[in-house]
């Protein structure tokens, strides 16, 4: 019976392993590609909107102008900015005060 358990605990530590391994080759190539790619900052426009609590608790929503946000072309964030994958599927942003 420990035997099994000691088999079971070895294949998910293997397993987890390999799978910090595959992230780190994920991120190592993005990054390379990031850094090679001719273009690698776009924009998207954003709209932002402030949520702002009123005194009988409730949200009073503020809307602002849109705005054009830098966004990177890769699949992590870069540099402080967002992915544009990311940005161009959140194109609403809320502030909340």
């Amino acid at each position: 019976m420990a035997d099994g358990r000691l088999k079971l605990r070895r294949f998910f530590a293997r397993a987890f392993a390999g799978m910090v391994f595959l992230l780190a080759l994920l991120y190592a190539g993005d990054s390379l590609a990031f850094r090679f790619t001719r273009i690698p900052f776009s924009t998207v426009r954003v709209t932002p909107y402030y949520a702002v609590p009123r005194k009988d608790h409730k949200i009073e929503f503020m809307f602002d102008d849109p705005r054009d946000e830098t966004c990177v072309n890769s699949l992590f964030p870069r540099q402080g900015d967002s992915p544009c994958w990311y940005l161009t599927r959140h194109k609403e942003r809320r502030i909340d005060m």
